[in-house]
């Protein structure tokens, strides 16, 4: 695919992923055009979709400008955004502010608006969508806040927002000259030290058809997230383990002094020592292995992908 220049007059980009959801995209289209006209342009990019792959004419009819990207492969929701993140980079230099949105219906476009305004701050480079309200199960609600205070707890970070988010054109170039955008895109806003806002939204319901996100595939994707700051949570661990090593020391110690004293019952000392001493060991292999792995993934991050590889075709309205 040769790199060329998109004319258009918009100043506003919209990025979403679609897979296997034509019918919701099509009502979206719709709805955008009634929001905003001829003064946006829809990056969809079509995630390698076989039942229903999507077609250009949607968009068309809807009177929209815009492309469609298809991919060769299916490779996922966050890389999928990624693509179309990189696209707009390279090809829509006259967009100053990008939205984020899913293609479902759940990212209401009449919530955009909202974004927009709070990004005009000059303090803010991003604003992302923190939800007031959830249509999913009370189980997924409870695995929800664990994943958040799991999250909390290794990364140091706090993450209650998903890929709902309006960008400046500034924001834009320094996420796309990250790695940790193919990763993981929620994660990647969060480590690039940008300014963010944080506009509280409810989630809509679906226009159509059923979620493809299964609960294994909302856990690797929560996963995917905390690897992300993989080092900071290589780090914790390993401090973690440092300090249960050293409490295991004292405890020792204190074990050695009781039987010298006399205070320790028959049996009572070689059981605790040896398994002190199991703790110990234990704790400092696995210190050992974290600061290993952490200069490994220093050392073996890639600086670049090069998105148009993943690119099959692209089509223009």
């Amino acid at each position: 695919m040769k790199h060329h220049h998109v004319e258009t007059s918009a100043s506003l980009a919209i990025v979403m992923p679609v897979y296997e959801d034509a019918e919701a995209s099509e009502r979206l289209f719709r709805e955008l055009f009634d929001q905003f006209g001829r003064d946006v342009f829809v990056v969809a990019v079509d995630d390698g979709a076989i039942r229903q792959p999507l077609d250009i004419h949607p968009m068309r009819s809807a009177f929209l400008e815009g492309v469609v990207i298809r991919l060769r492969r299916n490779v996922g929701h966050q890389q999928a955004i990624a693509v179309g993140l990189h696209y707009v980079a390279d090809h829509l230099s006259g967009a100053q502010r990008i939205v984020v949105m899913d293609s479902d219906g759940e990212d209401l476009p009449s919530s955009i608006p909202h974004l927009l305004s709070v990004l005009e701050r000059d303090d803010i480079d991003v604003v992302v969508a923190s939800r007031k309200s959830r249509q999913e199960s009370l189980l997924f609600k409870v695995f929800y806040v664990l994943y958040k205070f799991l999250f909390s707890l290794l990364s140091g970070r706090n993450i209650n927002f998903g890929n709902f988010m309006a960008l400046k054109a500034c924001a834009l170039k320094r996420i796309s000259a990250m790695q940790e955008l193919w990763v993981h895109v929620a994660g990647c806003v969060l480590a690039s030290k940008l300014r963010l806002g944080y506009l509280p939204l409810d989630r809509g319901p679906r226009y159509a058809g059923h979620s493809k996100m299964n609960f294994e595939s909302l856990a690797l994707h929560g996963f995917r997230g905390i690897m992300v700051f993989a080092e900071r949570v290589l780090v914790r661990v390993g401090v973690f383990c440092t300090v249960i090593g050293g409490l295991a020391v004292l405890a020792a110690v204190l074990a050695i002094w009781l039987k010298l004293a006399g205070f320790a019952t028959p049996g009572w000392f070689s059981v605790a020592l040896g398994i002190l001493m199991i703790v110990f060991f234990q704790t400092g292999a696995i210190t050992l292995m974290t600061l290993m792995l952490t200069g490994v993934s220093r050392s073996g991050m890639v600086s670049t992908v090069d998105y148009r590889s993943y690119i099959d075709e692209v089509e223009h309205v």
